[in-house]
């Protein structure tokens, strides 16, 4: 073997950074090359004059989002539905609780606040915004407010129930509001 005569040796620091210059410059001519070759336009058949009428505007793709975006505001909708239900069945249950004992216990009062939480949420999927409950009419008594609430309930799971989806109701939006009023006067009264 003939020694070379005159050759240094590359320092480690030396080769990190040319190293490092090749395979940057290596992805920089890579990304050059991909821009400049423009992709070719996707094939796509031609109707003939004839095929007018049987135009297919829509792709498979563009049916399975419809299908998608349907599926979910149905569930949505059931969602809010059952919200009202429930707030009803709470309601009912204070009610039920209140003429057999005449005093709420610290459950009842979990439960009256799962029912402002549920009227609050009814209100805001209904269009409605959240703003403080403008308490109209408020009832004489703890008794007839609890009555009162188990009709509003009543009356505002009706409404949810009738409603279609995707319509902003001013009717829920007002009776959420106004059974919010008369559940924080409850509420209010029982601390």
């Amino acid at each position: 073997m003939i020694p070379l005569a005159g050759k240094r040796r590359i320092s480690t620091p030396v080769r990190i950074v040319l190293t490092c210059a090749m395979l940057m410059s290596a992805a920089f001519s890579a990304a050059v090359f991909a821009q400049s070759r423009p992709l070719p336009p996707p094939a796509t058949p031609r109707p003939s004059p004839e095929d007018k009428e049987n135009i297919d505007f829509s792709t498979r793709a563009d049916e399975a989002r419809t299908r998608l975006i349907l599926k979910e505001e149905k569930k949505n909708y059931e969602e809010h539905v059952a919200r009202a239900k429930e707030a009803r069945q709470i309601a009912s249950d204070l009610k039920a609780v209140y003429e057999t004992r005449s005093v709420f216990s610290s459950e009842e009062q979990k439960k009256w606040e799962r029912l402002e939480k549920l009227t609050r949420r009814i209100r805001n999927e209904a269009g409605g915004a959240d703003s403080h409950a403008d308490p109209r009419d408020l009832p004489a008594s703890i008794d007839a407010a609890v009555k009162q609430v188990a009709e509003m309930a009543d009356e505002l799971c009706k409404e949810v129930e009738k409603t279609p989806r995707r319509v902003i109701s001013t009717s829920i939006i007002d009776q959420a509001n106004r059974l919010i009023g008369v559940i924080q006067f409850v509420r209010g009264a029982n601390r």
